[in-house]
């Protein structure tokens, strides 16, 4: 019998970074947007492995970027902090438990406990508390980018990528993961107000 989901690490995107048809790969099935399709097929992986280091065509996927409708988004230094105190406040509203966050400029990663909403519904929650804070002070990277409606770009890419953790062991392994990725990008240490410690 397979033991149920205690926390999840999650890892969702900047608009622009990680594309569906990627060629280090995706989690697409299909590509949406026409104006990406001539650069491949989606290209979805399995595997609960990072691919981000992988081998690919660096060509191929400059090319798409160029292809994009907007410049890929990178958050400043006082943008990530903003998006993190938007976090802290939909983590208290919700009732989150976020044990490990790694805010970069083109990616998040976070460990959350298991809670009563869907993951995908809590990355959406907190994805839109953070977009909300960067409009009001305006700070939006496609602040001054509206359409007929008054509607932005969204600064957040489609995809998100999940890994389910099981046992006390796997949490802690992923914390540690988390807090060490942005010293990866050569970056300081996080610490944010919204984090909480892991206890069995």
């Amino acid at each position: 019998m397979q033991r149920p989901v205690i926390a999840y690490h999650v890892t969702f995107a900047t608009y622009g970074f990680w594309l569906p048809n990627d060629p280090r790969g995706s989690n697409s099935d299909f590509v949406r947007a026409p104006h990406l399709r001539p650069f491949g097929d989606a290209t979805k992986v399995n595997d609960r492995r990072s691919h981000a280091s992988d081998p690919h065509d660096a060509a191929l996927r400059a090319a798409a970027k160029r292809a994009l409708m907007f410049e890929p988004v990178s958050f400043t230094g006082v943008q990530a902090r903003e998006v993190g105190h938007a976090f802290a406040v939909q983590t208290h509203k919700s009732g989150f438990a976020i044990v490990s966050a790694a805010i970069l400029p083109k990616h998040v990663h976070l460990v959350v406990l298991r809670h009563h909403y869907r993951i995908e519904q809590v990355v959406n929650l907190l994805k839109g508390a953070a977009t909300r804070r960067l409009v009001e002070g305006q700070m939006h990277p496609f602040q001054s980018t509206v359409d007929f409606s008054g509607e932005r770009p969204s600064m957040w890419g489609r995809e998100l990528r999940k890994i389910f953790l099981f046992t006390p062991e796997q949490v802690r392994s992923k914390i540690t993961y988390v807090s060490e990725n942005p010293l990866k990008e050569r970056k300081p240490e996080q610490r944010w107000s919204f984090v909480t410690t892991f206890s069995e």
